[in-house]
């Protein structure tokens, strides 16, 4: 029996709730965004406009999670996909973002490209594998770099994180909707069981990999730990987005065509892990190669690997990601 068995039967969620958790994002969302614009002195004419380009992408961030709202926006997913990111950049440019045509057909040339990669392309490993890796090379291409121009100075992060966000939509979309992957358990909100497997293996992964960072030199001891609404808010951030989109990809997706095509689990999540290490070599706190958070990658993933074979879903996966981050970005440096 596949390991995937296991999820709980996600369709039957009703369909009112994408509009009510859309509205309450909406409000705590909103909330969060003019309390962040304060403390980072975004001034309000930049701010307002980032901060709506952000909601007006959080319903199109929260569709993949419903399945019948899914489908739906999959009947006509080129449509679906250039709206979603189109819509976004426009409201960004209202202040927060110089407009450009190049930008804007950079953005709707990724949309169409994802939404036509397995129209277009023969089914094969091959193609699968290089439609998975377009995410990276986007990411670590700053693609968002030459899309998002800010009109304040200092505001690039914020929109390189809104053209991240657009990013994990449409991929995640495009995977489920045209390349029918196996039901992974993507969602927002773990099970009571997938927070007890997620957590037991972020102890494991505190005994076994937190030595062996401080062996490799990999992090040091920060001389105050962070604030714990600093804490708080990392740990959702990667629970909801972050770590959510990283297992989708790698446990969820290569750790599952892995099974088939090794037909063996355990290989399956010994070579996921050593992709999600090798991703870490471009992780900015040293030089590349980054060959100690690839050590530790490694060992993060094998933990999150196995999280989401004992549950059957990549949200114990997801748990288990977030706490670790959550205690590195707390304590060490």
């Amino acid at each position: 029996m596949s390991a995937m068995a296991h999820i709980p039967p996600e369709k039957e969620r009703p369909e009112a709730a994408l509009v009510v958790v859309t509205v309450a994002g909406w409000v705590v969302l909103g909330a969060a965004g003019l309390v962040y614009a304060r403390l980072k002195g975004i001034p309000a004419w930049a701010a307002g406009p980032l901060l709506a380009a952000f909601l007006v992408e959080f319903p199109f961030y929260l569709v993949p999670a419903f399945p019948r709202w899914r489908e739906r926006a999959g009947r006509n997913l080129p449509l679906y996909l250039f709206v979603s990111a189109v819509l976004p950049y426009l409201v960004a440019c209202c202040g927060a973002s110089a407009f450009e045509w190049s930008g804007l057909a950079r953005v709707a040339a990724l949309a169409l490209a994802l939404a036509l990669w397995f129209v277009v392309l023969p089914r094969s490993w091959i193609v699968d594998l290089a439609f998975l890796g377009l995410f990276p090379v986007v990411l670590l291409g700053h693609y968002s770099e030459a899309i998002y121009h800010p009109l304040y100075p200092g505001m690039g992060r914020e929109l390189a994180v809104l053209g991240h966000i657009v990013l994990i939509q449409m991929t995640v979309m495009v995977l489920m909707v045209a390349r029918r992957v196996l039901e992974t358990g993507y969602g927002l909100i773990p099970t009571a069981r997938e927070w007890r497997i997620g957590t037991l293996h972020y102890v494991y992964f505190l005994a076994g990999g937190l030595p062996l960072a401080f062996l490799l030199h990999a992090i040091r001891l920060r001389a105050h730990p962070a604030p714990v609404w600093s804490i708080v808010g990392t740990f959702l951030g990667f629970l909801w987005v972050i770590s959510l989109s990283e297992e989708f990809l790698v446990r969820g997706v290569l750790q599952g065509w892995m099974e088939k095509w090794f037909h063996s689990r355990s290989g399956a999540l010994a070579a996921a892990s050593v992709a999600f290490g090798v991703v870490h070599l471009w992780f900015t706190s040293f030089p590349f190669p980054n060959w100690r958070w690839l050590i530790v990658g490694t060992a993060l993933g094998w933990c999150c690997g196995h999280a989401r074979n004992q549950a059957g879903g990549i949200r114990a996966g997801v748990v288990t990601h977030a706490l670790a981050v959550a205690t590195w970005r707390a304590f060490f440096a």
